[in-house]
């Protein structure tokens, strides 16, 4: 199928609210591994989101480039062009834009997805995140209803952050001191702020602990109960029944969580949670094991020519495609979106 229109990723995020499930949202950064997560979408049965960065954007565009504009729009150009070939719905999402790449990004990329609307052209991207977790609440809703209003324009939906995920990505290190929690009182000011239209939808990624980076299971001291807090206080501001989860939250820093936190937090109304380190891992794995068990082949040993079928990109490369496949139809069971495709 093609990527998902915005009334299908509407439908998606629907209906992992009503399923007390999530998407895993797989961050891609060429071609490779655009075609490897939805691979692992269709295997699962599961529709699914990939996403890009600014640093992942920036190295699409080329090393040497570095246009991060360019390297997004190239990447989701591919992905409209080969996600026709799987029997899912794929939503493409631009992660982590902080206040200083807002200009050279977000924005940007905003505009162009306004202008294609006009133009009467489908949206490119289906959801971009404005990361304000650097600066004060204030600061992070103004820039947020200015966001959402221009999210609008290009029929995307926007994606917010209340508190600070730990750890580092792409370059950005929370500091130690850094507000891992998310408070009702933040939660508060998001709806005061950005209302609660259908049409005009947005993601919050709230923390609960949450850290970017490598962490082994259980070292990671994630609080879910956070995020029911959230919940009910929003609802009790909007009126609404006892349990209801009036906000589409997100799961960032999920590497080192534990199966249990984190089906716990799909019953408070995760729908979203962010894989990288894992999936970045499962992709460069098989590449690692191929140039061991073919060393004499890849390298041109003692004035030796090697063997071209082993040091073939197209070789390593099927492999690198299939374990981060593997890698997403984990996180697919782990999230419990395996075979709840809209397409099933």
């Amino acid at each position: 199928m093609p990527i998902a229109t915005p009334e299908v990723y509407a439908a998606m995020l629907d209906r992992a609210k009503a399923g007390s499930f999530a998407y895993p949202a797989i961050n891609v950064s060429s071609s490779q591994t655009i075609i490897g997560a939805i691979r692992g979408f269709a295997e699962a049965e599961s529709d699914g989101i990939i996403q890009f960065s600014w640093g992942g954007a920036e190295y699409a565009s080329g090393s040497t480039v570095k246009h991060m504009v360019d390297g997004a729009v190239a990447l989701a150009e591919f992905a409209h062009v080969v996600a026709k070939n799987y029997n899912v719905n794929i939503g493409i999402h631009t992660d982590h834009c902080p206040k200083e790449k807002l200009d050279g990004f977000m924005r940007p990329l905003l505009e162009i997805g306004a202008q294609r609307v006009k133009e009467g052209k489908q949206p490119l991207f289906s959801s971009h995140m404005w990361d304000g977790s650097a600066v004060d609440m204030p600061e992070n809703m103004k820039v947020a209803r200015e966001l959402l209003d221009k999210s609008v324009a290009a029929r995307t939906v926007l994606e917010i952050e209340i508190g600070v995920v730990g750890g580092e990505e792409d370059g950005i290190e929370a500091k130690h001191d850094a507000k891992l929690y998310s408070t009702p009182e933040d939660a508060l000011l998001t709806i005061e702020t950005l209302g609660h239209d259908a049409n005009a939808r947005y993601m919050v990624a709230a923390t609960f602990g949450n850290v970017h980076g490598v962490y082994k299971p259980g070292n990671v001291v994630l609080q879910p109960k956070i995020l029911a807090t959230l919940q009910e206080a929003v609802a009790k501001k909007l009126g609404l029944p006892a349990g209801s989860k009036p906000m589409d939250l997100v799961f960032h820093g999920g590497s080192g969580s534990l199966l249990t936190e984190i089906r716990e937090s799909l019953d408070y109304g995760v729908i979203k949670m962010n894989i990288d380190t894992d999936t970045q891992y499962a992709f460069t794995r098989p590449v690692v094991e191929h140039m061991f068990k073919n060393y004499d082949g890849v390298l041109k040993i003692d004035g030796e020519v090697g063997n071209k079928k082993a040091y073939d990109p197209r070789a390593w490369g099927k492999a690198a495609e299939a374990g981060i496949a593997a890698r997403v139809g984990v996180a697919c069971e782990d999230l419990r979106s395996t075979g709840t495709s809209l397409l099933k």
